[in-house]
């Protein structure tokens, strides 16, 4: 650097010397370091200005020390000296030069010190000039191959990779440009010529600059973090992998958890294979020859698809290559055995692409380290498997096939149970057939988990299906359900003496929705329960305004009904609050995300067991923070010609009349066999209703998979079958009627009761 200047240079004095001792020149640095005047000293000996001057021995050249000089006020002042001959031709003269003595003592300590420092080779040193070119190294700066020999005058650039060299110079710059020193950040320094991945520098830098000039350039320090850093990522590698495998309770999401910590990053692809009897729950077995079958469960990484989920690998348990001999995916590659209690479960192999860095033991040893843990995690999650597909099988058990098909409607069902410690949940769905063709839909969500939640669920299933029996209008079958829950509330917490292993579920939601196929009218209430979704036939899709009342087990509060007119191919959307969870609990996001999915899986179009299972994509079972259960329901319609209706007189003679319009009504749908049996049904509920209840009477029938004969009355007095003595005149009626027909009943209505039956088609 041209200028550059020590700031011991500003502080030097000299003199000039004749060989008598005398002074003959003084400089003005002289004049400041003592105070004494040029016109003072020269022409005095110069052992005058010495404190004690019997130390004057005179001069010689090459002479240097250190002596107290008395400054022009009669102060001593240390000096450091050194005399050197001046050759001029004429009369011998010496040259003496000096400077404060605690100066020279710090100058000297910081040149041993800079000579030092370049030539320690633990640290690499680079001084910088203002346009950071290299001005000086010393020979430690990156002990590696593609280093020119000689930098001096070079930028970074001229030797490194560029996106390295424009990272280090950012830095240099802004410490240049700020004057704000650089503390150990890391960057990768790769030269051009090396193929290899680099080293990992930690870089401190200083801006050097003189009292009052412009900046002359920077100091940076260079210091190896490769071997630090691989070890805090290896070490923050391993807590990740303990943490992720550690938080999932199912096989496959612990492979998957795992897998995906270590591709990419510090693999290219990562395969996680297990035994297949592990992933039912069970401890592997191997086969005859002693050969284990591990199944691909997992991949991480694979960008170019060359390892599929599902293949499967024959491994010896007692062969220790197992570890080592995963190379399928090319060089380089490792693997390490999943082994939990002396049992080989499985093994995780990672791959890098070829000309990557190598794998070295201390990978393989992290490799091991997180295959053992990972094992742990596995084994447990095995044995929560084993146990949650016992609780899943009681629960699927207790719950509906998951289709059905009525003259009502088709529905198909989706039930995803979560893998949460807590077990699984209590959420139950129903599809009920109701009298005169109808329907009852049902979902519902008992509160908590476990065996407890099973248990409550089953009972509430049972209880809506006895309620559902009593022909009872939403509203009303809820408060009665409402009833129930709060007397199971009440019983559990008087249970003091029965050990609990979970606390008893507090409550429940459930969503009860009738439709009827020949009014198309579909009435519904909630307790606590979400909206169900409609999806009209043109692909109009809306949530029902329909307000929700508490949930069930709170007690004292009303609920109300929603009633709403269906078309024929309508899809009625039911679920629970698992499906709609959405990101961090928010339900309106979900809900949003729910009718997205509604609208790609075209529920009104194609078969909903399929359209269910596409709604349902991407919700690994795995990660779901709750059950999901979906209810899908495509309404139908009955024709008109397949319903008859009719009023009949309060009097006697009608029952003649109406036993007539019933056979001609049975002969135009071709239903002649049945016309003896059913005439008889009418002549009896008929009959009965004008003798016990008076008028209005009504009659429909329905032709739908059975034929359905309703008579209506104003009494609200349910109808009681009785055996009759023999000296009875009456009270055969509903005996005869429960004889002829496959099914019958009583509902109450708006207007009083009906009473219903049902007869199979003759077969045909």
């Amino acid at each position: 650097m041209d200028n550059y200047r020590h700031p011991f240079i500003g502080s030097m004095a000299a003199a000039v010397v004749d060989a008598d001792g005398v002074v003959v020149g003084w400089t003005a640095a002289a004049e400041r370091l003592l105070g004494r005047a040029a016109a003072e000293v020269c022409g005095r000996p110069m052992g005058e200005l010495l404190a004690d001057r019997t130390q004057w021995t005179g001069l010689a050249a090459g002479r240097s020390g250190q002596a107290a000089l008395l400054d022009g006020r009669g102060r001593e002042t240390e000096v450091a000296y050194r005399v050197m001959p001046l050759v001029d031709g004429g009369p011998a003269r010496f040259l003496v030069i000096g400077a404060p003595a605690t100066e020279v003592a710090r100058w000297r300590e910081d040149h041993a010190f800079t000579r030092e420092l370049f030539l320690q080779d633990r640290v690499g040193l680079a001084v910088f000039d203002d346009r950071l070119r290299l001005v000086r190294t010393n020979t430690h700066l990156l002990p590696y191959t593609g280093l020119p020999t000689d930098l001096k005058g070079l930028r970074l650039a001229d030797f490194l990779r560029p996106e390295d060299a424009e990272a280090i110079e950012g830095l240099l710059r802004d410490v240049l440009d700020s004057g704000r020193p650089l503390v150990l950040p890391e960057a990768t320094v790769r030269t051009a010529l090396d193929p290899r991945g680099g080293r990992m520098m930690g870089i401190s830098a200083f801006r050097l600059q003189a009292d009052g000039e412009q900046p002359m350039g920077v100091t940076a320090l260079f210091t190896d973090v490769t071997e630090r850093g691989r070890f805090r990522r290896r070490l923050e590698l391993l807590h990740r992998a303990t943490a992720a495998v550690g938080g999932s309770l199912s096989v496959t999401g612990t492979c998957t958890e795992l897998a995906a910590v270590l591709a990419p990053g510090f693999a290219d692809a990562a395969v996680a294979e297990v035994a297949e009897s592990v992933l039912n729950g069970d401890e592997p077995e191997p086969g005859r020859a002693g050969q284990l079958v591990l199944r691909r469960a997992a991949v991480a990484g694979d960008a170019g698809g060359s390892l599929p989920t599902g293949t499967t690998v024959t491994v010896d348990p007692a062969d220790s290559s197992a570890a080592t001999s995963a190379r399928s995916g090319g060089p380089p590659a490792m693997a390490a055995l999943l082994r939990a209690r002396g049992i080989l479960l499985g093994r995780i192999c990672v791959y890098r692409e070829q000309g990557a860095e190598p794998y070295d033991d201390a990978d393989l040893e992290l490799l091991q380290e997180i295959a053992s843990r990972a094992a742990l995690a596995l084994d447990n999650a095995r044995r929560f498997t084993r146990e949650h597909r016992a609780a899943v099988s009681l629960q699927r058990s207790l719950l509906p096939p998951a289709e059905s098909d009525t003259p009502a409607a088709v529905t198909a069902s989706v039930y995803l149970p979560t893998y949460t410690d807590g077990g699984v949940g209590g959420d139950w769905f129903d599809v009920i057939q109701l009298s005169s063709a109808r329907i009852a839909l049902v979902v519902g969500d008992v509160v908590g988990h476990g065996l407890e939640a099973t248990a409550t669920m089953g009972r509430l299933r049972t209880a809506v299906r006895t309620l559902a029996d009593l022909d009872l209008a939403p509203d009303e079958l809820l408060v009665h359900l409402d009833d129930l829950v709060s007397q199971l509330v009440v019983e559990a917490d008087q249970d003091g003496v029965t050990a609990r292993p979970e606390p008893a579920p507090a409550g429940a939601t459930c969503l009860y929705v009738v439709y009827d196929p020949v009014s198309r009218r579909c009435v519904m209430a909630s307790a606590g329960h979400p909206p169900p979704v409609v999806v009209r036939p043109d692909g109009a899709i809306g949530y029902v305004e329909l307000n929700p009342g508490p949930p069930l087990g709170v007690g004292g509060f009303p609920f109300e009904t929603a009633e709403i007119e269906l078309a024929a191919g309508s899809v009625l959307v039911l679920y629970t609050d698992g499906l709609i969870a959405g990101s961090a609990g928010d339900l309106d996001e979900g809900m949003a995300e729910l009718r997205t999915r509604l609208g790609r899986a075209g529920v009104t179009s194609r078969p909903l067991a399929e359209a269910g299972r596409e709604i349902t994509a991407g919700l690994p079972a795995h990660r779901l923070p709750d059950d999901v259960t979906l209810l899908l329901a495509r309404t139908r319609a009955l024709p008109a010609g397949d319903t008859a209706a009719w009023d009949v007189e309060p009097d006697p003679a009608a029952v003649s009349r109406m036993r007539g319009e019933v056979t001609r009504q049975l002969e135009t749908w071709g239903l002649d066999d049945l016309v003896f049996t059913t005439e008889l049904v009418v002549s009896e509920l008929v009959t009965n209703a004008i003798r016990y209840a008076g008028g209005p009477v009504g009659v429909r029938l329905i032709r739908a998979e059975r034929l359905i004969c309703e008579v209506s009355d104003p009494s609200s007095t349910q109808p009681r079958m009785r055996r009759a003595r023999l000296t009875d005149e009456g009270g055969r009626g509903l005996y005869l009627v429960a004889q002829l027909t496959t099914r019958w009943g009583s509902r109450y209505t708006d207007q009083g009761k009906a009473i219903w039956t049902e007869q199979e088609f003759p077969a045909q």
